[in-house]
């Protein structure tokens, strides 16, 4: 009879952990395991994956067995071989679309200035904000932003994200986030004044965004500039525009998937 030592005295060879392989396409949010960088496939290369992270920086990583996670789970990324199974959609945030019943809200918020960015932040990130059961709220301010912390109670199970507009060195914005130091607590913005200019100008049909003397409002300085009789329906018509992630300005990209990582973080 075979006895202990009757196989290979190394033992038997280690099996190598498996990982589901993901067609890697233009447009699918990933994560490289090895450097945690996050962010979308910008595009395919013989050698390797170029990927565009939240912040507008592009960094191409090898192929490699569970490389990436894709939708929190490691798996390999193998270069696309036909065109997407029909059924399989996303986003417009670029994440799978997961057909998923009402789900009941967390604890956790994000809240916005007003209702242009709460608007925007459920285009693109609508989908993806009901499948973790996120609400976004208004500030209707940021001058409200100390009380509202205050009045939400943050802790470990109950995370508060904020977005704010013009969140630049020496901004009101920017010294209103100083007065909030928490741990359950994230506060991410854009340089832009207004969350319109956060949307690509190219989308409005324009080449830039027009200059705004300082003190001047700054959507009622662009509607003048740009010939508007009616903001609210110009932004109406703008909002409409908007498809994906790719027609905002990288900065409110990176700064909205900070929060949503944030408040829906269980570490």
């Amino acid at each position: 009879m075979d006895g202990v030592l009757s196989g290979p005295v190394d033992g038997p060879e280690r099996v190598r952990a498996q990982y589901p392989e993901v067609e890697a396409r233009p447009g699918l949010k990933v994560e490289h395991r090895g450097s945690r960088f996050g962010g979308v496939i910008l595009r395919v290369e013989k050698d390797g994956i170029v990927v565009r992270g939240r912040s507008g920086q592009d960094r191409i990583f090898r192929y490699g067995p569970g490389a990436f996670d894709v939708d929190r789970t490691a798996v390999t990324l193998v270069r696309p071989k036909a065109s997407p199974p029909a059924g399989r959609t996303r986003t417009a945030s670029g994440s799978v679309a997961v057909p998923v019943a009402a789900k009941v809200a967390r604890a956790s918020r994000i809240l916005v200035e007003g209702v242009h960015d709460a608007e925007l932040v459920e285009k693109v990130w609508g989908d993806d904000l009901r499948v973790e059961g996120i609400v976004v709220e208004r500030l209707d301010g940021a001058d409200h932003i100390g009380n509202a912390v205050r009045a939400f109670g943050p802790g470990p199970e109950r995370r508060l994200g904020i977005l704010l507009d013009h969140l630049v060195d020496g901004s009101k914005e920017s010294r209103l986030a100083v007065d909030v130091r928490h741990p359950h607590v994230l506060i991410t913005g854009h340089p832009y004044v207004d969350v319109w200019q956060g949307i690509k100008a190219g989308v409005a049909g324009i080449a830039r965004w027009p200059d705004v003397p300082r003190g001047r409002p700054w959507k009622e300085g662009v509607c003048q500039a740009l010939g508007v009789d009616d903001p609210a329906a110009f932004w109406k018509q703008l909002l409409g525009k908007v498809r994906t992630y790719a027609d905002l300005e990288p900065p409110l990209v990176g700064a909205v998937e900070q929060l949503i990582d944030f408040v829906t973080s269980t570490g």
